[in-house]
């Protein structure tokens, strides 16, 4: 990702996804996260990602959602589920999932 998320005013939800890979990981994972991110993006309630990785193989991916009901419905999507297993089983050494809710927001761009 390579710019900040456009939010609508707040109340909304901030899906946080803090990870670190494993040594071994990279079978599939980038087509993977490539099309989740797709996948993500056309689901009803999404607002917008961010995503971070440091060479330390640190990652914190922040997804912007409607409602947390929304939320819920993505997190059962039925290729989503299979993304969750192999990141389980195969990408991830360790990772922390957390769901805020977004109550105020500053932003700041450059002219």
């Amino acid at each position: 990702m390579s710019e900040v998320a456009t939010t609508p005013e707040p109340p909304y939800f901030a899906v946080i996804f803090t990870s670190i890979r494993a040594a071994d990981d990279d079978a599939g994972y980038a087509a993977m996260a490539d099309a989740m991110v797709e996948l993500g993006s056309k689901q009803p309630g999404f607002l917008g990602i961010e995503s971070a990785r440091g060479e330390d193989r640190l990652g914190i991916t922040v997804s912007y959602w409607r409602s947390l009901e929304d939320i819920a419905r993505w997190k059962n999507v039925a290729q989503h589920l299979v993304a969750q297993r192999l990141g389980r089983e195969k990408w991830y050494r360790s990772f922390a999932l957390r769901v805020a809710r977004v109550e105020s927001e500053r932003t700041f761009a450059a002219p």
